[in-house]
């Protein structure tokens, strides 16, 4: 699993799904984001690195400096 930062562009996907939530709805933002989440986990196919990024989620974020 990939944990360095391997975004193309990472400000512009930020700015794209911020975009996408536009306008919508607390509900419907939780349902763009549980079908978003689902099309990835999709693309990546590979259930034990599905896992993997699972669990990485589930740890607390570093502070910040």
């Amino acid at each position: 699993m990939k944990t360095s930062l391997n975004f193309q562009d990472a400000d512009a996907f930020y700015e794209k799904l911020l975009d996408a939530h536009q306008g919508l709805a607390p509900e419907a933002s939780a349902l763009l984001n549980a079908r978003l989440i689902l099309v990835m986990a999709n693309q990546l196919g590979d259930s034990a690195l599905l896992q993997a990024c699972i669990e990485a989620a589930r740890e607390p974020a570093p502070a910040a400096s």
